[in-house]
């Protein structure tokens, strides 16, 4: 490891690598989320999939880190770890390039009305009125930081500080599937219908899980989203349409 990747993580703590189970590794770059150590975590899992190491058998993404899971016929763990080690003394990771390869996509959204009946509250608790609240978030360009919970759901961010509001403290029962929610200075869209603590400002018409298709997943970790403000009527005119009006262009 060169001097400056060892001083920067004597520095910062970050990054970290950590066994997970018995055939996994996780590196880590940060301990909560950040625009930096997203990008890092984004951006490391491609250097590992471009480097082709025979024995790793699967990687992925959560918000600050980089899991992959190796065949333990391969190398050891101390192995493994002394090539990540290696592969992180390269370059500073939280200033990478973001992954080729991303999109841009365009969602139609109906802000607020009976399809999504917490805008007001929302927006109150980040100090906005509606038509500020739907101006900002409709206007943000956000990255797909990780996929969870569910199949193909994507967590996306980051908003504003005036937005770090909390979810509810109790659940609402149920959320439809193409949902979009706020807490926490992400903006969580929905693929499935679903109890939430989340506030639910928006509603899309966008499939963002299809198990027929070869790429099942819509979304993916790094594209940038803008949820374009619409009508109830246009978006139900969509509501046949799997992309429900949505268009994507790629990234360079």
């Amino acid at each position: 490891m060169s001097a400056t990747a060892r001083s920067d993580i004597a520095r910062t703590g970050w990054p970290q690598i950590r066994t997970v189970g018995v055939d996994g590794l996780l590196v880590s770059f940060g301990d909560r989320l950040n625009e930096p150590a997203n990008r890092a975590a984004l951006a490391f899992r491609a250097a590992l999939e471009g480097a082709g190491w025979a024995g790793v058998q699967e990687t992925a993404t959560s918000l600050v880190s980089t899991y992959l899971r190796f065949d333990l016929t391969w190398k050891s763990h101390d192995a493994v770890t002394a090539d990540l080690q290696a592969l992180l003394s390269t370059q500073d990771w939280f200033k990478a390039p973001l992954p080729a390869g991303r999109k841009l996509w365009r969602v139609p959204t109906v802000y607020g009305t009976d399809l999504a009946p917490q805008l007001d509250e929302a927006a109150s608790a980040a100090g906005l009125t509606a038509e500020q609240a739907i101006a900002e978030i409709s206007t943000a360009r956000v990255r797909v930081q990780t996929i969870g919970f569910s199949l193909g759901m994507p967590y996306l961010g980051e908003l504003p500080e005036h937005w770090n509001i909390p979810r509810q403290t109790q659940l609402t029962d149920k959320v439809p599937a193409g949902a979009l929610t706020v807490a926490i200075r992400q903006l969580v869209l929905f693929s499935v219908t679903t109890p939430t603590g989340w506030r639910h400002i928006g509603q899309t018409a966008l499939r963002l899980f299809r198990p027929e298709s070869d790429t099942p997943f819509v979304l993916r970790p790094g594209d940038e989203v803008l949820f374009e403000p619409t009508s109830p009527e246009t978006l139900s005119n969509m509501s046949g349409d799997p992309d429900g009006g949505a268009v994507s262009e790629a990234l360079i």
